[in-house]
């Protein structure tokens, strides 16, 4: 799969607005509409464009708390994996799950309701699980910087 600078300039362009119509892209490659239009529909089919989203407000929709969290498992093996990922799967504050290498072998990013709630998650939800021997979370103070476009 080969992509141009010109596929590179698309791509930057649509992180920052996804909205871009093939004419407002035309304008800004320096290509027609239906260029801009055809190479944008060759990136999505060719999966370089996974999918378009909005990016919320987490505090305006009551969720105050995001925090990171470490599981440690205490014993490792396919059986294990599966079952923390399922679990993981399930649970809608988590937003995003790593594997990591080190001491924590998976790192989660949560958004929570309050304090409570991410206790809850810790104390109710993970440490329970038969495969988790350790949790341990990192509360967010404040985020400055946000979730930004991938270098292209």
């Amino acid at each position: 799969m080969m992509i141009d600078e010109t596929d590179k300039r698309l791509l930057a362009a649509l992180q920052h607005n996804a909205h871009l119509t093939a004419q407002e892209l035309g304008d800004i490659l320096h290509l027609s509409p239906s260029q801009a239009g055809r190479r944008r529909q060759r990136l999505e089919a060719e999966g370089l464009i996974k999918s378009y989203a909005a990016k919320l407000d987490p505090q305006r929709l009551g969720l105050h708390v995001q925090a990171f969290v470490q599981i440690q498992l205490g014993t490792h093996g396919p059986d294990q994996a599966k079952s923390i990922a399922r679990l993981i799967a399930t649970r809608p504050e988590v937003i995003s799950a790593w594997t990591l290498t080190g001491e924590a072998d998976y790192m989660l990013r949560v958004f929570c309701a309050d304090l409570q709630a991410l206790n809850t998650l810790i104390h109710e939800i993970l440490l329970p699980h038969s495969a988790v021997s350790r949790v341990q979370s990192q509360i967010v103070m404040d985020q400055f910087k946000h979730d930004a476009p991938l270098p292209i």
